[in-house]
């Protein structure tokens, strides 16, 4: 059993002046692996404190210097992939092939930034006047627990390349990878203050930093719901705000498809993170004239996904996080039965074999349309809808009929077709035949799925407010 008792504040691992501690998961087990001590109002007013203070000088440090920071960081981050993995896996129960790439990702993307910084023009010559990118100031970046230490890194990281320091409020949920972030972060050397990490309620330490008039910035990734909340907090402020929500995510197979490829590709899109995953293409639109036949596929596709013990080698799917987010599933799982859709796979509780642990049985729905409950609201969890179409346009009109747009995936056997279709989709990222996410390229969402964008350049500029000179 694991105590966590310290939060991190002006480069020093201190006692937090919350006093309430919250218990730690495993949710492969259901058993208490440990606790942690969640900072207060208190704790947070002290870390903005640090950050402003460290704000003037760190903002004014050189390019080269904020790259010399980046690859200790990068370095620390590597050195700790194994206990993060292992952290991972405990905490979160992402099964093998996902932990391993969220373990390497903390690492991977302080490269990308690293890269992005290299290349950034922070200064640029427009007609009479330098324009000249400024750092916002202190940043609140408020992190989710589906994937807590990448998005700790990937915050972090683009927030110190642009010159800005830092408080972070992980998820209390995530405290084992949050511990072994901060760990490797001090090893980095950074200066006090630089960066601070406020393990608290978001009640809590996230409504003071979407109030608190020193932070300049907020970066938060979660639910629609709060992220909403955060916009209206942040108003009295104008505070510059990146939001990346929920989302609906539309995967439609064209009527070309080859469903030997189309219907694997589908449901790993559906259940990337076990389902926890704010990108899952959960509506999946398949041609009426071909309903049968993918149905069959998909089925099948489904009925072949493993849902269980993520130290399993043949697990795809992992447990969800905790009791509440298992029960969040099968309550939508009896809400689809109830509003008349169809079980083509799974179904209500635990896998055949399985008497102990959050698993979710991979379901897989048919006759929805889109004025269902499961189709028009994020379930996040390994629960999936076939929804017909008569033809090309109405595929387009039913998978932008959502207050969603992060992500869609179209599959089709004539590239320049799809290529067509994707162009149409109301959708931050469009995937044409592939699963394959670019870092490179801007990440964000559509309507109810946020606001503004991560990763490159786009990600870089988030922090930072353009300035001219104009000199006789």
């Amino acid at each position: 059993m694991q105590r966590i008792s310290h939060i991190y504040i002006n480069g020093e691992f201190v006692t937090p002046h919350g006093e309430e501690w919250f218990d730690l998961y495993n949710p492969a087990t259901e058993e208490t692996i440990g606790q942690v001590r969640l900072a207060d109002v208190t704790d947070t007013q002290r870390a903005i404190a640090a950050a402003k203070a460290a704000f003037p000088a760190f903002s004014r440090t050189t390019r080269s210097e904020r790259l010399a920071m980046l690859k200790n960081m990068r370095q620390a981050l590597a050195a700790r992939e194994a206990d993060l993995l292992e952290a991972i896996i405990l905490e979160y129960g992402a099964p093998a092939a996902r932990s391993g790439w969220m373990a390497a990702w903390p690492a991977a993307v302080i490269d990308q930034t690293i890269a992005t910084l290299e290349a950034y023009p922070f200064e640029q010559q427009v007609g009479l006047a330098r324009v000249i990118m400024t750092p916002l100031g202190v940043a609140g970046l408020i992190t989710p627990w589906n994937s807590d230490a990448g998005f700790i890194c990937s915050k972090l990281a683009t927030a110190l390349a642009a010159g800005c320091t830092a408080v972070i409020k992980p998820s209390e949920m995530s405290a084992l990878q949050t511990q072994i972030v901060t760990e490797a972060l001090h090893e980095a050397g950074l200066p006090p203050g630089v960066f601070n990490i406020v393990t608290g309620r978001g009640d809590v330490v996230g409504e003071t930093l979407s109030h608190h008039p020193d932070i300049a910035k907020i970066s938060f990734t979660g639910s629609t719901a709060v992220g909403k909340a955060i916009l209206r907090n942040g108003a009295e402020t104008f505070k510059r705000i990146t939001l990346e929500l929920g989302g609906k995510s539309p995967t439609l197979i064209l009527d070309d498809a080859d469903l030997a490829e189309a219907a694997p590709l589908a449901i790993q899109a559906g259940f990337i993170n076990s389902g926890q995953a704010c990108i899952a293409g959960s509506r999946i639109f398949i041609p009426a004239s071909r309903k049968a036949e993918c149905e069959q596929a998909l089925a099948s596709a489904v009925n072949g996904t493993v849902s269980g013990n993520p130290r399993a080698s043949e697990t795809e799917i992992g447990p969800m996080v905790s009791q509440k987010q298992w029960d969040r599933v099968q309550r939508y799982i009896r809400v689809g039965i109830e509003e008349g859709a169809r079980l083509l796979a799974g179904g209500e509780g635990r896998p055949e074999g399985i008497d102990r642990g959050w698993n979710v049985r991979p379901t897989l729905f048919t006759d929805v349309n889109n004025s269902m409950t499961i189709a028009r609201e994020e379930i996040f969890g390994p629960v999936l809808s076939l929804i017909t179409y008569r033809d090309e346009a109405e595929a387009i009109a039913l998978a932008n009929e959502t207050d969603y747009g992060l992500s869609a995936l179209v599959l089709g056997a004539d590239r320049e077709r799809a290529t067509r279709v994707a162009r149409q989709i109301e959708s931050g990222r469009v995937l044409i035949n592939t699963l394959i996410h670019e870092p490179k390229a801007p990440f964000g969402g559509f309507k109810h799925s946020g606001l503004g964008r991560e990763m490159g350049r786009w990600g870089l500029d988030a922090f930072l407010e353009p300035k001219s000179l104009i000199i006789n």
